[in-house]
């Protein structure tokens, strides 16, 4: 008699099944019962790793078969929602896990993930900057009897999640990390910071620290060294009385809100002064207290705390008029550029965002306490706002109301079993908006089996450290790029030079039919030639299935990773197999980020913006001969939510036939999500 083998999950099926009696006379009795479930669990198990693997058609198909077996069965259902959502269906996806919750299973936990799918797919991926903030939480300024810092006066938000902030009460640039641990102690040069103000991160990389009491500029390495100083004490040209806030332009040329002088100097990269603005002049009766300084655009802004409001000046200081009027503000101090439309003010206890194009006023954020002097308002890589409290010796993490409530969105991506008993698994990080929360440590992380702490548990590392990218460079081969093979030939190898030798490049032409034209390192790239290519032009190029091809080949690729398009305006290309919010999910739920280069100046189609604006993807590059270096690096850039850990299991495998439940809970600060999958040991 051929033995069955009855796994956890053959339990699991026989549990639910027993509830559900509209399925008794499906699975019938005796044998055929058994066989049923033999076979589901069969498909199921394959259906897992092909998960796993990244071939989530394959393992749709598989968790079908499984349900066929097993109608109804809440766990197939769940993990049948997780195949379609990773494959871009997601309409489906939510559909299965409905079906699972109207059972009466998956808890909160199902809840949530239906809560916040469904609602990515029918608003922005963004919240507005009228979006409200409350306090998440806040970094002691003492540990025991030791102080941390005295007096924070303005912060810096770094790509990795950490923060600096200036501690003006110690004279002292301190690094912190996500969870308000200093990870590094800045005194500046040999004697030391006098009074430090503000900080801002310059465009080759270094800091540039305002000295209030010492009237000057320290110039900083980016991991916080001493290098040099800019400007002295004095009302000459690059020189000044009590600098305090500061801002750099697209030529990198430093503006200081000089207090003392009651005026804004301008130094050059090299600090040689080059004017200095805000005196009185025909239609300006001059600057009395300048705080806060921005550059948006070409434009620069000034806040002014004894007036009360906003004012505008071009590059060359020539004054423009008032951006927000007089008295609107109590003490007006920070003021910094928010996305590309905003500006961020601190108002003695408050927060208030600035529209740029208006000079409308929204209140974001209030301390609560009346004694407060919010100095600095910085957004940091994870979206919070990081507030400076001056008199309360205060920092902030100030998060969006609706994140609060929500909390993370946390998904297992993978599970590597192959050396059973240790386990790699790979978890993304994300608020309810799809935008990655970085930096997070292995204290912020919990992972159990079966409700119990794992042993050896050890974060291995975080992408978003990454730095280089693997690449898909897709190659429009509609009729209108034939006149284009020069500047498509010198795109190509622009975009391969800028990968350094870095992560693979793989071509994909499309063409009526997409094919792959090459995989490979960037190097190999250096003669690449338009004409080389295999694919013939065609006036129908099938680019829904282009798209796929492309991110199908960067699935199982490296943790950073993107398609760049070339094309001349893509208004040729055909979508008739996959509609353009299922390619878009696709992209997004895989973090396949979508940029478009555009080798003309003509307009792009509208299916093609479509994409690269629904995507983390980037905006258009228009190819020019000097180079196309920053696509490479803007898709580094792009920040990645994912962590990799692992941990020694405990569970008895059953020859590898045995689903081994895993559970995950993250934590950070008063915020938290969880997520809960499983996988099979290696067949024994």
């Amino acid at each position: 008699m051929k033995r069955i083998f009855f796994s956890a999950v053959a339990f699991l099926f026989l549990a639910s099944v027993s509830a559900q009696s509209n399925l008794q006379d499906t699975m019938g009795t005796g044998d055929s019962r058994s066989a049923n479930y033999g076979f589901a669990e069969e498909e199921f198990r394959r259906g897992v790793q092909s998960y796993y693997r990244g071939a989530f058609n394959e393992s749709i198909l598989e968790f079908e078969k499984a349900l066929s077996y097993l109608p109804g069965e809440p766990l197939v259902l769940d993990w049948l929602g997780k195949a379609y959502y990773k494959a871009g269906i997601e309409g489906a996806a939510l559909q299965q896990w409905n079906y699972e919750k109207d059972s009466g299973h998956g808890g909160l936990l199902l809840q949530n993930r239906i809560e916040i799918v469904s609602d990515r797919r029918v608003t922005d991926s963004a919240y507005g900057f009228t979006q409200r903030f409350t306090e998440a939480g806040s970094y002691p300024n003492f540990n025991g009897k030791n102080i941390i810092f005295s007096q924070p006066v303005s912060s810096l938000s770094n790509n990795d999640g950490t923060i600096w902030v200036v501690s003006y009460g110690t004279n002292e640039l301190l690094q912190f990390d996500v969870n308000g641990t200093v990870i590094r102690r800045n005194r500046g040069p040999i004697n030391g910071f006098d009074r430090p103000m503000d900080v801002i991160r310059l465009k080759n990389g270094n800091l540039a620290v305002s000295e209030s009491a010492g009237d000057r500029i320290s110039i900083l390495s980016g991991s916080g060294s001493f290098i040099k100083y800019f400007g002295s004490r004095g009302c000459g040209q690059g020189q000044f009385v009590g600098p305090q806030y500061l801002a750099e332009d697209e030529f990198g040329n430093i503006y200081v809100t000089d207090f003392g002088n009651a005026r804004v100097v301008v130094l050059d990269a090299d600090g040689n002064g080059l004017l200095h603005f805000g005196e009185k002049r025909d239609q300006f009766d001059g600057l009395k207290s300048p705080t806060g300084i921005a550059v948006c655009a070409g434009r620069i802004f000034v806040a002014d705390s004894v007036k009360g409001g906003i004012y505008e000046f071009d590059k060359s200081g020539n004054y423009i008029g008032v951006l927000v009027n007089n008295g609107t503000f109590s003490r007006p101090e920070s003021l910094k550029p928010w996305g590309n439309d905003y500006l961020l003010l601190t108002d003695r206890n408050k927060v208030y965002s600035v529209d740029l194009a208006s000079g409308a006023v929204h209140e974001n954020a209030v301390t609560g306490k009346g004694r407060s002097l919010i100095t600095s308002a910085v957004s940091d890589r994870n979206g919070n706002i990081i507030v400076t409290d001056f008199k309360e010796n205060e920092i902030y993490v100030m998060s969006k109301m609706t994140e609060l409530v929500g909390g993370f969105f946390v998904q297992f991506e993978r599970v590597i079993s192959d050396s059973f008993p240790e386990v790699i698994v790979e978890v993304r990080v994300e608020n309810r908006k799809r935008q990655p929360v970085v930096g997070l440590k292995e204290q912020n992380f919990l992972i159990t089996e079966g409700k119990k702490p794992v042993q050896n548990f050890k974060l291995l590392g975080e992408a978003n450290n990454n730095d280089f990218a693997d690449i898909v460079i897709l190659i429009d081969r509609s009729l209108s790029m034939k006149g284009y093979e020069e500047q498509l030939s010198g795109a190509v190898k622009e975009l391969a030079a800028s990968m350094d030798g870095k992560g693979m490049v793989t071509i994909v032409s499309c063409g009526s039919v997409p094919v792959t034209e090459f995989s490979g390192k960037p190097q190999q790239l250096s003669d690449f030639s338009a004409r080389a290519l295999k694919n013939s032009y065609s006036a129908s190029p099938a680019m829904d299935l282009a798209v796929r091809l492309s991110a199908n080949s960067l699935i199982n690729a490296e943790k950073k990773r993107g398609i760049v398009y070339i094309t001349a305006d893509g208004s040729e290309n055909l979508f008739t197999q996959y509609a353009l919010s299922d390619l878009t999910a696709y992209l997004n739920n895989n973090a396949v980020s979508f940029s478009t280069v555009l080798l003309s100046q003509r307009a792009l189609s509208d299916e093609v913006s479509y994409i690269t604006e629904n995507t983390t993807g980037l905006s258009y590059y228009v190819y020019r001969p000097e180079g196309l270096g920053d696509v490479i690096s803007d898709i580094i850039a792009i920040p990645s939510g994912l962590y990799q850990f692992k941990f020694t299991s405990s569970f008895a495998t059953e020859y590898g036939r045995k689903y081994l439940p895993v559970e995950i809970e993250t934590y950070l600060l008063n915020r938290s999500g969880r997520d809960e999958t499983g996988y099979f040991a290696p067949l024994q």
